[in-house]
């Protein structure tokens, strides 16, 4: 209930300031209320396609662009508010110390027009948000890009001295509208030639039927040594409505099945060893565990029972906070840790080796690329497809592509 409160006060809030900088610029005319019924239709809009479209494992492009226009006018608010808002503080600020410091001009505190000015460049400012928000539901959702890195390990037994992976994450399959856009991504993975294949997790949204069409592209995935997969939190079916018990086990048994006819290695709290010659790369996956909210189903110590300590180790966890509650301090040391669940937010900004923003930092301490502590690597995919946002901007959808490398890291 206390969350629900403030989540109103943060939108009335808002709302106020978005109204105070178009009313500004309506200079009494009367398309600011047009402009507030607009932002209230919004919102009704949003509730309304809920309503009608309930089913969250069933495409509505009529509900994807309610969320996709609520998003839009929600960052765009924000804009409004921060340029407002901090006018305000400069405003009352420079009275309270010319008040103290009894000191007299001849203008008034209040300037209408620099207050226009602020107003005008919160519009202009708002506009770059709001726009990339449309292209990203448009086309950016689709813009895979391949992130290569070099990860280096003075462990890495010889033989796999330029081991190549391939790591793709969260599918979300139920989301996708364009079956030749991911087709070509599928392609771009097997064109990577990688000596295998990771995915670490959240294969449907909700249901295993929503891979119906979909077995052959991603049964198409190929690698030397395979391809091997975890489970995610949308995996499980928690957030679908189920008449029995037996209903919900047995649609994680479709998964499952789906995953082993798709040619997949599903590990479930469990590893595989992966020889050349004499030496071993073992992989390990649980099923998820992470902090918050999220059921917790995983068993790491199950998952890597009787593996040496020292073994070289890569192990799949489709939630990067798995990787600071658990895994790094664990007595049995996972080299590299791989994970997604974040998106990245799926909206952000990067500028590479420059600048990473997005809203995923406020909820994650990890939410996309590679991290290093105690001689450990962990990477957060950005994911392969998207979820409530249908759309993808500034943080695009991502293939990993890790070679391993013989030396100090």
């Amino acid at each position: 209930m206390k969350r629900f409160v403030v989540v109103i006060i943060i939108l009335i809030a808002l709302e106020f300031y978005s109204f105070q900088l178009i009313r500004t610029l309506s200079r009494g005319h009367w398309w600011k209320w047009v402009y507030l019924a607009l932002s209230l239709g919004v919102v009704l809009n949003l509730i309304l396609q809920f309503i009608l479209n309930s089913d969250r494992s069933q495409l509505s492009p009529a509900r994807d662009f309610a969320i996709t226009l609520f998003i839009a006018f929600f960052v765009a608010k924000i804009v409004f508010f921060l340029f407002m808002f901090g006018e305000d503080i400069w405003r009352v600020s420079k009275g309270v110390i010319d008040s103290l410091s009894r000191k007299r001009t001849t203008t008034d505190h209040f300037l209408p027009s620099r207050r226009s000015f602020i107003a005008k460049l919160g519009l202009a400012a708002a506009a770059l948000p709001f726009g990339a928000i449309f292209y990203g539901a448009w086309k950016g959702k689709y813009d895979y890009q391949v992130r290569r890195y070099e990860l280096s390990f003075d462990d890495l037994p010889e033989a796999f001295d330029g081991y190549q992976i391939t790591q793709i994450s969260d599918i979300h399959v139920g989301s996708f509208d364009d079956r030749e856009e991911v087709q070509y991504a599928i392609d771009l993975a097997n064109q990577q030639n990688s000596d295998i294949i990771f995915f670490t997790g959240d294969l449907v949204n909700n249901i295993a039927k929503e891979m119906e069409g979909w077995e052959d592209v991603f049964g198409a995935l190929t690698a030397t040594d395979g391809v091997f997969s975890v489970l995610g939190n949308h995996d499980y079916g928690d957030y679908a409505e189920w008449q029995t018990p037996a209903a919900k086990e047995q649609n994680l048994q479709d998964l499952f099945d789906i995953q082993q006819r798709m040619g997949w290695r599903l590990l479930l709290d469990e590893h595989e060893t992966i020889n050349r010659g004499n030496d071993e790369l073992h992989v390990v996956g649980v099923q998820n565990w992470g902090g918050g909210r999220f059921p917790k189903y995983g068993d790491l110590q199950k998952a890597s029972q009787g593996i040496n300590d020292n073994a070289f180790k890569i192990l799949l966890s489709h939630d990067p906070t798995h990787w600071d509650l658990q895994v790094k301090t664990d007595p049995k040391k996972y080299h590299l840790t791989l994970s997604g669940h974040t998106h990245g937010m799926q909206m952000g900004v990067e500028i590479p080796g420059f600048l990473k923003l997005s809203p995923a930092w406020f909820v994650y301490k990890k939410w996309a690329g590679i991290y290093k502590e105690m001689d450990q690597y962990l990477n957060v995919n950005r994911g392969f497809g998207f979820l409530g946002y249908s759309g993808r901007a500034g943080i695009w959808p991502e293939i990993s592509v890790i070679t391993l490398r013989k030396g100090k890291n």
